[in-house]
């Protein structure tokens, strides 16, 4: 099975995206990692203005298989979140990219994006 990788974003090794955009970095959890947890029924994500730390925890999923942390791809001030999961968890799975996003962050060091993996990185871990 082959998974979407789209080459404008960077992967953390727990299956977190990162897509910079400017100064503001979009995040979510990639398509390999939404097939392994199923179908999603829960999404905790922190509020807009909090702080998030590069490789911490910043939310929950819960899938019907599993209660998975989700770590920050990079540091920064939360600017936006995806208020539309709290209704519709379920646009994880049918958009991880898309309308499956979780969070925007003013981006604190631009050194973050340059730790994460490449697209090829990361097909390379999943494969």
């Amino acid at each position: 099975m082959s998974f979407e990788v789209p080459d404008d974003c960077r992967y953390l090794e727990t299956h977190e995206w990162a897509r910079p955009d400017g100064d503001t970095v979009r995040i979510g959890i990639t398509d390999f990692a939404q097939d392994e947890l199923g179908d999603v029924v829960f999404v905790e994500l922190p509020s807009v203005g909090d702080e998030i730390e590069r490789d911490a925890e910043f939310g929950v999923i819960e899938s019907i298989k599993a209660v998975s942390d989700l770590y920050a791809p990079v540091s920064g001030e939360v600017t936006a979140v995806n208020e539309a999961l709290f209704d519709e968890p379920e646009l994880v799975n049918e958009a991880p990219f898309g309308d499956g996003w979780m969070l925007e962050v003013e981006l604190a060091e631009e050194g973050d994006l340059d730790a994460l993996l490449s697209p090829a990185e990361y097909e390379d871990q999943i494969a």
